[in-house]
């Protein structure tokens, strides 16, 4: 061989190496600037208090800020189209619930698909929702409830922190599975939704768990079943829906994860994925999480990619049974 051919050889073999090593270099560096969570939810909801906890905690950790924006509009479709469009780095990180399956069912605006464009960071277990009414709503249990709004003139009201959020597939599925006319009043967010439940504008709301205890303790709502197949260890005492109306098969839950773009270099999801297993095992931020009345295991990247893939499956069911159409 001659020397060129030599040189060109080396040179062939050495480059890929090094650029390995860079990008090795690069990741067991990282962070180093700033990480960003996009919360694609108006603030004071469960979905920016977890970012905020989990940004608080990652900042002691890395000795950088973790930053939490929101980002709401379109039931979490201007965060989100956000984050799919940003650089997969690392750097730009999506906090996301059960409308992230769903919105692109909704809307014709979306062009991002939310197991396709994303990867999985984390799982942090799913907070029960739980459908409360107001105090003078004549019904002190979810079969009183519906039976109710069966015989009313007017069908009872329902209000949900968007279309395609947890709220709103919990008061859709109940539709669905029971035939009593229900209807839907959309609301940008829960803290919202839930002010106006309180006042009496709106009957009722199937909502998360840790926002609607501190107003059933108050006497400001009265909790009818909780959403999930299992009771909620905070409400022990108020019965599932498939024990209040007989429906074995319903359930629905809000789940919570941290996300980042499809592309993002293995090693850095690895690395972000280690960070928050090591934040969430803290002793403080497990109290955290009974106070936000989170239950279940937590998820690694990989096993919640493969929950979400399940999670839109069946909610496209459950949309095409409805008859929805996206606008």
């Amino acid at each position: 061989m001659t020397k060129p051919s030599l040189r060109r050889l080396v040179l062939a073999i050495c480059a890929p190496l090094a650029a390995l090593g860079l990008n090795a270099s690069a990741n067991s560096d990282f962070p180093s600037k700033p990480v960003r969570i996009i919360v694609p939810y108006p603030a004071g909801g469960v979905v920016d208090s977890l970012a905020r906890l989990i940004g608080n905690k990652m900042t002691a950790k890395y000795g950088q800020p973790v930053i939490v924006e929101n980002k709401a509009g379109a039931g979490g479709g201007i965060g989100t189209d956000y984050v799919a469009k940003s650089p997969p780095d690392g750097y730009t990180l999506l906090m996301v619930s059960p409308s992230h399956a769903v919105a692109p069912l909704f809307q014709k605006s979306i062009h991002w698909d939310p197991v396709q464009d994303f990867r999985g960071i984390a799982g942090f277990g799913a907070i029960p929702n739980v459908i409360v009414v107001h105090p003078d709503v004549a019904a002190r249990t979810l079969s009183e409830f519906l039976e109710l709004s069966r015989t009313s003139a007017a069908p009872a009201t329902y209000a949900s922190s968007g279309i395609g959020t947890s709220s709103f597939l919990a008061g859709e599925l109940l539709v669905q599975t029971t035939h009593v006319p229900l209807t839907h009043v959309p609301y940008k967010g829960q803290p919202e939704a839930i002010h106006d439940v309180i006042a009496g504008r709106v009957d009722m709301m199937p909502m998360s768990t840790s926002l609607a205890l501190p107003q059933i303790r108050a006497g400001k709502l009265r909790p009818l079943a909780v959403t999930t197949q299992q009771r909620a260890s905070a409400l022990p005492d108020v019965p599932t829906v498939a024990e209040a109306a007989g429906l074995p098969n319903y359930d629905v839950a809000t789940w919570l994860a941290l996300l980042a773009p499809s592309k993002t270099p293995e090693p850095v999801l690895q690395a972000l994925s280690d960070g928050v297993a090591e934040v969430i095992a803290q002793p403080d931020v497990k109290a955290k999480f009974q106070e936000l009345a989170i239950e279940g295991q937590p998820l690694t990247g990989a096993e919640f990619d493969r929950y979400l893939e399940k999670e839109v499956g069946a909610w496209a069911l459950v949309v095409r049974q409805a008859g929805i159409k996206p606008n």
